[in-house]
C-alpha cells in the first residue's frame, strides 16, 4: 500500500506542493485536517460525543478526541473530509448538515518509536447535531476503540478551570468478540490529546450555540 502524500504549504498558508505523510510529519510541514464534534440534545441537555483513540495509536494512544477527524490527502477539500464521519462513526451525513465552528493551527511533537516527530496542522472545526444513541454508531475498530458523551456545559466548565473531573457515559469496543460494553467513568481534562485548552473551550462554546 502507497504512502498517503498531504498538500503542504508555507507559514502563510500559501500551498507549496505535496509531501509523503512521512516526510510531513519529520520536517514539521504545515498540512490542514478536519475535525468534527458532534452534539446531542436530551431533555437534560445539550451533551457532546468525543471518542477514545485505540491503545495502538501512533500518537496519543488511548486518549479522548474530537469525535471525527483526520488529514487532507493530496488534492482534497475539507468536504471530502467530512467522509471522517462515515469512516470512523458509520454516520453518513451531508457536507450541508455541518457547521463551521472555527480555524485552528496546531502545532505539536513528540516521539513515535523513538523517532521525533513535528505535527504542523491547519484545520477547519465544525460542528453536527445527532440523533443518534452511543450504540448506533459503528466504530471503526483500527481507529476508535470507544465513543462516549458528557454534559456539554459540565465539559465546557471543566476546561475553564471548574470541577478536576466529570461523569461521562460511553462504550468501549471489543475486538476480540466484535462486541460492546457500555460504561461510566469519570474523565479529566489530562486524559484528552494535548491541545491547548483554549481550543476545547472554544468548540465547546461555539457547540453551546448550534
Amino acid at each position: 500500500m502507497s504512502e498517503e502524500h498531504f498538500d503542504i504549504y508555507d507559514p502563510s498558508g500559501a500551498h507549496i506542493g505535496t509531501a509523503p505523510r512521512s516526510e510531513v510529519h519529520r520536517e514539521g510541514h504545515w498540512h490542514k485536517s478536519f475535525h468534527c464534534w458532534l452534539v446531542r440534545d436530551t431533555p437534560q441537555g445539550r451533551r457532546v460525543l468525543f471518542q477514545k483513540r485505540t491503545s495502538s495509536k501512533d500518537t496519543f494512544p488511548s486518549c479522548y478526541d474530537i469525535t471525527a477527524a483526520g488529514h487532507l490527502t493530496a488534492g482534497e477539500t475539507v468536504r471530502d473530509a467530512a467522509r471522517e464521519l462515515e469512516e470512523e462513526l458509520g454516520l453518513r451525513t451531508e457536507f450541508e448538515q455541518l457547521t463551521h465552528l472555527f480555524e485552528v493551527t496546531e502545532e505539536m511533537s513528540g516521539e513515535i518509536s523513538g523517532v521525533p516527530f513535528i505535527d504542523r496542522e491547519i484545520s477547519n472545526v465544525y460542528g453536527c447535531l445527532s440523533s443518534w444513541e452511543l450504540t448506533e454508531y459503528k466504530l471503526q475498530a483500527s481507529e476508535v476503540a470507544g465513543l462516549y458523551e458528557a454534559d456539554l456545559k459540565q465539559m465546557l466548565d471543566m476546561f475553564l478551570g471548574g470541577p478536576s473531573n466529570i461523569t461521562a457515559t460511553g462504550i468501549l469496543y471489543h475486538e476480540e468478540d466484535g462486541h460492546y460494553t457500555k460504561v461510566t467513568e469519570p474523565i479529566r481534562p489530562g486524559q484528552f490529546v494535548a491541545r491547548p485548552y483554549s481550543y476545547y473551550v472554544s468548540a465547546f462554546q461555539k457547540l453551546q450555540q448550534l
